[in-house]
């Protein structure tokens, strides 16, 4: 069994986990519990047989990063200039129609994923197996037109046709 005076090695250990799982993720939820564990780290080295005390500061310095530092870190990074969001990244890209698509319904495969999509010109039907492009995203609908088929640029903010 562990000595009480090693625990704050466990506590790094945590905390190393947590911070390089963090790269995966990239929301800034596991950096804030790697911080909490790192508290806990520390003050299982000043007081190294009170790990209730560890529990206590490890939760209470995770959830105050939460709620006070993660909010600010993600807006900084929103704002950037350049950021564009995993949804934002869609448009432009290339799939192939899983099922009809029209202007109501219909499915497309994007990157792999499977997503709900509807035809950007209205009447036009997309049979299942063509190629698209996404023109925007509607919510969690991706707005698709058949590659074969060129497109008016339309100046951002006017309404679709």
């Amino acid at each position: 069994m562990w000595e009480p005076e090693h625990r704050w090695l466990v506590w790094i250990v945590v905390s190393a986990v947590l911070a390089c799982t963090e790269m995966l993720s990239g929301d800034f939820t596991l950096l804030m519990l790697a911080a909490g564990a790192g508290a806990g780290a520390l003050t299982a080295a000043i007081v190294p047989g009170m790990w209730l005390v560890q529990v206590f500061v490890a939760a209470a310095v995770a959830g105050l990063s939460l709620a006070l530092l993660r909010p600010t870190l993600l807006r900084r990074v929103r704002e950037t200039p350049g950021y564009r969001s995993s949804l934002d990244s869609l448009v432009g890209a290339g799939g192939v129609a899983t099922r009809a698509i029209t202007d109501d319904e219909g499915q497309v495969k994007v990157n792999g994923e499977e997503w709900s999509a509807r035809s950007l010109e209205p009447g036009l039907t997309i049979v299942a197996g063509q190629k698209v492009e996404v023109y925007e995203v509607d919510g969690t609908t991706l707005v698709v037109y058949p590659v074969s088929r060129s497109i008016a640029p339309r100046s951002p903010g006017a309404p679709l046709i």
